[in-house]
């Protein structure tokens, strides 16, 4: 796909606001319930990609348009390529996707409301932080028409116990946000009408810090996670010696010896 379809296909399928290094990124097919079509997947991507080589993005939200947040891959696009090459580069696709969300180097919030089920589920769980109306409801589904959920299943179980991940996969039941919440698969639920504020907030404090130190964070967060304890010890050690030579530790450490606030290198 050259960059011209790309660009006019993005802004038909994927809504982008940018305002004060706060990057929403709002996927925009309401009658499909933002299914995961091919062109949406590469808007995602596409988009992503600018935010990483932008230094001043501090922070993205990713939401969905109408009733839902995401139901999840095109079945209707995938059952209209039965080729198993098709299939293989499609779900590889959206693994990479998953992936460069975590590889960015700022933190990254999904605003869930009405259905996350399947790769939309797999959307919220590869966030970093994810808050949610109460009144959303999520599942990993696919079993119920005949196909495992095996990609959302990487991500659902690196953030809730094996058992209960496994249970969703292979029941493909619904779980509602307080017990999302209580899972661990999102941050907080919210009445839906103060889920945009929710978010403003997290947003907020997020803002407030150095943005050294979290891009610092984010990175060793995620590549710790994969290292024995002794490896994730000399590697956070590291990162955080590597963050104290930063401007921004030795403003915000003196700043709190003169007790005043900070002023953050931008």
């Amino acid at each position: 796909m050259d960059h011209v379809n790309l660009t006019e296909l993005t802004e038909v399928m994927l809504q982008k606001e940018n305002c004060n290094g706060v990057v929403t990124l709002r996927m925009n097919r309401p009658l499909q319930f933002n299914a995961l079509s091919e062109v949406l997947l590469d808007a995602l991507r596409h988009e992503l990609d600018l935010v990483a080589d932008d230094p001043g993005v501090r922070c993205v939200v990713l939401a969905g348009a109408g009733k839902a947040f995401c139901a999840g891959h095109d079945l209707r696009e995938m059952r209209s390529h039965p080729d198993l090459a098709y299939y293989k580069t499609l779900f590889i696709r959206c693994s990479r996707l998953m992936q460069s969300i975590q590889a960015l180097p700022v933190p990254v919030i999904a605003r869930v409301h009405g259905i996350a089920t399947a790769a939309g589920c797999q959307l919220v769980a590869s966030c970093d932080l994810a808050i949610a109306s109460d009144t959303a409801q999520f599942a990993v589904s696919g079993i119920n028409v005949g196909l495992f959920c095996a990609t959302p299943a990487v991500a659902l179980s690196r953030n809730i116990s094996s058992k209960r991940a496994f249970d969703m996969l292979i029941t493909g039941r619904f779980i509602d946000a307080a017990t999302a919440k209580d899972w661990g698969l999102i941050n907080d639920a919210v009445a839906e009408d103060q889920l945009d504020a929710a978010i403003a907030g997290k947003v907020a404090e997020i803002m407030a810090k150095s943005p050294a130190a979290v891009r610092h964070g984010k990175s060793m967060f995620y590549r710790q996670q994969q290292m024995s304890l002794s490896d994730a010890y000399d590697y956070a050690s590291d990162v955080m010696a590597r963050n104290m030579m930063e401007h921004d530790a030795g403003e915000g450490i003196d700043a709190f010896l003169d007790k005043r606030q900070p002023v953050w290198a931008f």
